[in-house]
């Protein structure tokens, strides 16, 4: 383990000194991977050092109590030793959970769907307040958000709304966030201020490529049909609306905001075979039943994962018992003190069921 971060620490050294190259520095392709590859491995670096020191003071300190004559004076020195053993064992516990293997499915885009459940009105309404906040959370992480498709209310919520996010670590950083999210606030539209609780669902899928997963022709219908807005009327005199059900799974995906029949029906085969694949992968996971049992909670979408509580001001993640009086940065997009902490309790879990 401790070969590991200093092989870690090697490599962090060796990208410092290219990123001090001048030969390298022209090459702005070259730093930004550099850069990245630095950030990466900064974590492991400081953990390294910090062993390192750790275990020069044990060394210096069980050197000193074997010398030490003096039975105060020893006993002094054996608690201190004491104290640094303890330390140390902590931070191998917490370079034990570091180094659990990162998911290669972490570098993938996703397909994210916020749906409104119970709620009415109030819950499509929360549903755009997610979008908001899940947009904001993946500019500030250089990510690519384009909608896929939606379905909106005419009062600014969304019953409905998919969305891809691309670029690097985009599964990484919205892979905890499937299942059911609990809002409690007044509405806007109750006008006796009475706090509601409603209910919005998010499926966070990995996006398949064509490789994943085939699907023959003809298990597939398509029916082209005009787009419609708000409240159902057609906006559109061309049929450009795709809708297309896997007929084995009766699996129906519908496409209609670009002006394209093409585009649409473009997305709507991304987004199906992003479903099915996410299928596949629900299975498999059922079928491993113990390492199903030691991740209960992490991948059940019809758990209630985290409140929204705005008249505290409070943010709680069911899953790991987190909270935060922050909700308004939250909202904003400022999502990482939850994504830190679900990512420290999944290493967590992973290296106590190893």
């Amino acid at each position: 383990m401790i070969e590991k971060l200093r092989q870690y620490e090697n490599e962090y050294q060796e990208v410092l000194a290219s990123l001090s190259d001048p030969t390298i520095l022209g090459d702005q392709k070259k730093v930004a991977e550099l850069g990245k590859r630095e950030r990466s491995l900064k974590v492991y670096s400081q953990a390294f050092l910090e062993y390192q020191s750790l275990e020069e003071e044990i060394e210096e300190f069980t050197f000193l109590k074997n010398e030490e004559t003096n039975v105060r004076d020893k006993k002094e020195l054996e608690v201190e030793l004491e104290e640094l053993i303890q330390k140390r064992e902590k931070l191998l516990a917490r370079i034990k959970e570091l180094l659990v293997p990162e998911d290669p499915d972490d570098q993938k885009d996703v397909i994210v769907e916020i749906r409104a459940a119970a709620g009415g009105d109030e819950a499509a309404l929360f549903a755009a307040d997610l979008f908001r906040m899940y947009f904001n959370y993946a500019v500030s992480k250089q990510l690519k958000v384009d909608v896929m498709s939606s379905h909106e209310i005419g009062i600014g919520g969304f019953k409905e709304i998919i969305f891809e996010v691309a670029g690097t670590n985009a599964r990484k950083y919205f892979k905890f966030e499937s299942g059911v999210h609990r809002v409690q606030r007044v509405p806007t539209t109750e006008s006796g201020g009475r706090i509601h609780t409603s209910t919005i669902t998010v499926a966070v899928m990995t996006e398949a490529e064509e490789a994943d997963i085939e699907i023959d022709p003809s298990d597939i219908r398509i029916d082209v049909f005009n787009a419609s807005g708000h409240g159902g009327q057609n906006v559109q005199k061309n049929e450009t609306a795709i809708r297309i059900t896997h007929l084995p799974t009766n699996t129906v995906v519908v496409c209609q905001d670009e002006r394209s029949k093409l585009q649409n029906k473009l997305r709507a085969l991304k987004i199906l075979h992003t479903r099915l694949l996410d299928v596949e992968k629900q299975r498999i996971q059922d079928e491993e039943s113990q390492t199903r049992k030691s991740q209960v909670g992490w991948g059940d979408r019809s758990e209630k994962i985290r409140t929204y509580n705005y008249p505290q001001n409070r943010v709680t993640d069911h899953r790991i018992g987190y909270s935060s009086h922050n909700l308004t940065q939250i909202m904003n997009g400022d999502l990482d003190e939850f994504v830190e902490a679900l990512q420290l309790a999944w290493n967590k879990n992973q290296t106590s069921t190893t």
